[in-house]
């Protein structure tokens, strides 16, 4: 799965004798001994995935890093800083900080700053595709494609620094374990065991390697979507330059002779007891794969950092890779029958992870882009990123330069290759001054905070010898001294999640641990953004560790005891961006994070809404839950069929051609010289914009105007009612399209004062510290200005309220939509700062949180649009939906296997009624009538904001466990 997390978290493919989500089999029974065989099996399997914590801390070497208090604090005392959050990092004062809403803008800002960089720019990244193009239509900005940016840097004597993820590449099974080794754990039994415990533990360590023997005949353990190629990404930008470096991290698999010594020096101390010696713990499993320290199976880079000449940051939720490129109004279509040079998202970069993933990407991209755009969407991006200069980008410095040392010794150093070498600490002077102030004025807000008992001649000669240092460190810095000056600009700390494995330190996990602070010293509102939702609520909520939800309930419950007005709203998406049919089981991965999520919020016993209701009040009262979807309309009218008829080239033909020039890896765009301008004499795309040129289209259908209605649900946006159309080989209702807004956000607001953004999910994999490693911004904004929180006047920080207020205004459709060739000041980069248009009606309607009117218009616009939605395109899930019964009589009776429709795989006599994503007409009068009765429906959307469907799928164990979801795997999904 490409996008983004979904990759990191690994794929379990579905075997041939699979079952499908509501528990048939799919395969024939082969008789007696087979069902007898195959029940003994299920009960082996069922052993192994209880497999607890028996002889955890022999396997671990130590205490298990859980989060099992609520506060986060760490029992095994790795932890020994002293800045808040227990971050590696202090707050630092005096910075300036930008937020960019989606990746047009953003992506703006970053080719600037690469255009402008002097000495180094260095970048951090899940994934990072070298042909991404950072301004659109990409015909009009040829120079600015990402490899090209850099390579022209290079060329001008900038070094250039890239880490990014190196994904699993193969299948990972146990094929890679010695035989040896069940003997070698039967011999650890002690000399004086008899011989009927012998035999048995021979058994039962034998049952084990059979089950894990006969799980893997029918899957391997994680059947990796070779689909993020960072080989590509590494020898493409390397080959541009010498001065350009790329690493890829971590290797996953040793050779045979290191696991198997990796496996035995992990047992050497194991004593196995009779109780013990027929049960493999699951930390032993883990052994058995090789998942020790020094081998990382399931964990990923997540980071998301660009630092340019170390003076300034970009960082957040956005990596510079396909997919990511959105405006604010997110089309979900790209279709431009008139004009090909219009196209926004070449090859690949249309893509929507709910049908087909990125396939090949080191290939040329329109060669495998399965997705055929005159019949299915794109799925539109909603993001958030932010640019920053000061103090605080010496500590992302020294992230960066930790984690870039620390792979250099680890893998490339021997390589004696001298394109690699370390970097050397390097800080401005400017930078290191603004530091070393902060972390002195943090250090005299600490010296205020001393206790009464405490002397007060220590008091003053402490803080004496603070004002001398400071004044030290100036005079010796820029020759005189000045007097302190706290709380100017925007305070920022760096939090992060990182370890052993992936940046060569204890485990840190000061994300999590301002999450959980920040949320319990709220005074009123916490919003959140994020691309997931799971979490614990207790120790008993397994097998979630992380304890947001605790920190959530706890809050809450505190606000309802005091009668106060308090609320949480939580946005995620609908569905994680894994492609398939939900009912499939080839989405068991989909279905697991979904069942997690839900657990957290509303079921299973230990969920947040249950444990409020537990206590005795409405917990909608204090927290709720929302998606996002949008629809646009694919410009296949009349003016396509005439250029198609008149030119003999079908428009995906002229296309594709068209993508090929402006494409990455295109054999006319691979040498660099290629421009869409150029003529192609006898190519399908030169054939086609000649006819295309030569057609007047008819109420602006054929000059662009209306390749893209996502405009009309946006501020200012024509009513849907009132925008033409000519039918083509298509009608008009044919013709519209709806797809799930995917979140990728990473953001929360609490109170309009503090802000973390950053790369972390709210998830285990993120939170822990161990897992994935992860980076994030706490922003608090000196600045502040006239607010209003419940109906009393109210201070905010002016870049928290901005920020809270922008994407609000954009959820209910009180943003104007964005024309990505008009930039605007937040499509600049630091040096300009964010443009907020305080005071207008719009921002009126969304500046107070808590008060009535406001949550009338968020909670209203949220159920008209999902009513709206649910009757015209039937997506999935909705609230009627609690059963798989119902959802075969809501969705599988109109679009069973529309998604291998949409990419044309073959294998169904009967197509889909409908196609993905498509209006389900049956809802409507005939003909015009029930165009009309549809589009009056469309015009009641605005924005793209929905209700969560809280009880979809509710009466159903929607991920049932299995041979591809157990113990071992859980943690791929948590």
């Amino acid at each position: 799965m490409a996008h983004e997390d979904p990759l990191a978290y690994g794929e379990l493919p579905g075997g041939e004798e699979s079952r499908d989500a509501s528990g048939s089999s799919s395969a024939k029974t082969s008789g007696k001994q087979g069902g007898m065989f195959s029940s003994f099996l299920d009960k082996v399997q069922q052993t192994a995935q209880e497999l607890g914590s028996d002889l955890a801390n022999v396997f671990s070497g130590g205490g298990i890093h859980s989060h099992t208090h609520v506060g986060a604090n760490c029992a095994d005392g790795m932890h020994k800083t002293v800045h808040r959050f227990d971050s590696f990092a202090g707050e630092r004062d005096s910075n300036d900080v930008k937020w960019y809403v989606d990746g047009c803008g953003y992506m703006w800002a970053v080719s600037i700053a690469l255009e402008q960089a002097k000495e180094s720019i260095w970048i951090l990244d899940w994934w990072l595709s070298p042909e991404l193009y950072l301004r659109r239509p990409p015909s009009k900005n040829t120079q600015y494609r990402l490899d090209r940016l850099l390579q022209a840097a290079a060329q001008r004597g900038v070094k250039v620094n890239v880490i990014v993820y190196k994904e699993v590449s193969q299948a990972l099974t146990r094929k890679y374990l010695s035989p040896i080794l069940p003997d070698y754990l039967h011999s650890l039994l002690p000399r004086g065991t008899d011989l009927v415990t012998s035999v048995m533990s021979r058994m039962g360590i034998a049952a084990t390697f059979a089950s894990l023997e006969y799980a893997e005949a029918q899957n391997p353990l994680i059947s990796p979507p070779l689909i993020v190629d960072s080989a590509h990404t590494k020898h493409a930008l390397e080959a541009l330059h010498p001065n350009i470096s790329v690493f890829r991290h971590p290797d996953h698999l040793p050779d045979a002779q290191t696991l198997e010594s990796s496996f035995l020096s992990s047992l050497k101390n194991l004593s196995l007891t009779a109780a013990t010696a027929s049960k493999l713990p699951e930390d032993a499993l883990k052994a058995v794969y090789g998942m020790n320290e020094d081998v990382i199976l399931y964990w990923a880079h997540h980071e998301k950092l660009c630092l340019i000449d170390g003076e300034i940051a970009f960082m957040g939720g956005l990596d510079l890779c396909y997919g990511r490129w959105d405006t604010n109004q997110h089309p979900i279509v790209d279709v431009h029958p008139e004009n090909l040079k219009d196209i926004i998202w070449p090859g690949q970069d249309y893509n929507n992870a709910r049908i087909s993933d990125f396939t090949d990407v080191a290939d040329a991209a329109w060669k495998n882009d399965s997705l055929n755009r005159t019949e299915s969407s794109r799925m539109g991006w909603s993001d958030i990123s932010i640019n920053l200069r000061g103090p605080a980008v010496e500590d992302l410095k020294a992230h960066f330069v930790e984690r870039w040392n620390f792979i250099y010794k680890e893998k490339y150093d021997v390589r004696k290759d001298s394109r690699y070498s370390e970097i050397a600490v390097q800080q401005s002077t400017h930078g290191l001054m603004k530091h070393m102030k902060s972390g002195l004025h943090s250090l005299e807000a600490q010296v205020k905070q001393l206790p009464s008992s405490t002397s007060t001649n220590a008091v003053g000669a402490m803080k004496d010898r603070i004002t001398d240092r400071l004044q030290q460190a100036e005079a010796t810095y820029f020759g005189e001294a000045t007097a302190p000056q706290s709380g100017a600009g925007v305070s920022c700390q760096v939090v992060r999640s990182c370890t052993n494995w992936s940046h060569g330190v204890d485990t840190e996990h000061s994300i999590a641990n301002a999450y959980i602070s920040i949320i319990r010293d709220s005074q009123h509102f916490v919003y959140i953004e994020n691309q997931f939702f799971i979490t614990a609520t207790t120790s008993a909520h397994k097998p979630v560790l992380n304890k947001l939800g605790a920190a959530i309930v706890e809050r809450i419950l505190r606000a309802a005891k005091a009668r106060e007005k308090y609320k949480i709203i939580v946005i995620i998406p609908a569905v994680p961006g894994f492609a398939g049919d939900l009912k499939d089981e080839a989405s068991l991965g989909t279905r697991a994070i979904m069942d997690f999520q839900y657990k957290a919020i509303n079921r299973g016993g230990h969920s947040i809404i249950e444990s409020i209701e537990a206590a005795g009040y409405h917990a909608n009262d204090f927290i709720r839950f929302y998606n996002l979807r949008n629809y646009d309309r694919i410009n296949i009218g009349a003016s396509m069929r005439k250029a198609e008829d008149a030119s003999g080239v079908t428009y995906e033909e002229a296309r594709r051609d068209h993508d090929d020039m402006v494409d990455p890896v295109g054999y006319r765009a691979q040498d660099g010289t290629a421009h869409p301008e150029e003529a192609m004499t006898g190519h399908p795309y030169e054939n086609y914009q000649q006819v295309a040129d030569s057609l007047a289209g008819s109420q602006g259908l054929g000059s662009g105007r209306w390749d893209s209605v996502s405009e009309c649900y946006m501020l200012g946006g024509i009513d849907i009612r009132q925008v033409p159309w000519e039918n083509g080989e298509y009608s008009e209702m044919d013709a519209f399209v709806s797809e799930e807004l995917y979140i990728h956000t990473k953001v929360l607001i609490a109170d309009d004062r503090i802000v973390i953004c950053g790369s972390a999910n709210l998830n285990d994999r993120s939170q822990l510290g161990d897992h994935d490693s992860e980076i994030a911004l706490v922003i608090q904004d000196s600045a502040s200005v006239d607010s209003m929180m419940n109906g009393q006047p109210w201070r905010a920080s002016k870049f928290a309220a901005t920020l809270r207020r922008q994407l609000f205004r954009k959820h209910v459709g009180l943003l104007a939509p964005q024309n990505m060739e008009q930039p605007d000041h937040n499509f600049e980069t630091i040096a300009v700062p964010n443009v907020y248009d305080f005071g207008t009606s719009e921002d009126k309607a969304v500046m107070d949180p808590l008060s009535d009117h406001f949550l009338e218009l968020w909670n209203g616009t949220a159920k008209q649009n999902s009513e709206a939605f649910g009757r015209i395109f039937h997506p999935v899930p909705h609230d009627s939906v609690r059963t798989w019964k119902q959802y075969d009589s809501f969705y599988e009776y109109f679009f069973s296997k529309a998604d291998q429709e949409a990419t044309g795989k073959e294998g169904k006599q009967t197509p889909a009624k409908y196609r993905w994503g498509h209006v389900v007409a049956d809802n409507f009068s005939p003909g015009q009538q029930g165009l009309k009765e549809m589009k009056a429906l469309l015009s009641t959307i605005r924005g793209n904001l929905v209700e969560m469907p809280l009880n979809f799928l509710i009466e159903e164990d929607i991920a049932r466990q299995g041979l591809s979801l157990n113990a071992l795997t859980e943690p791929i999904y948590t």
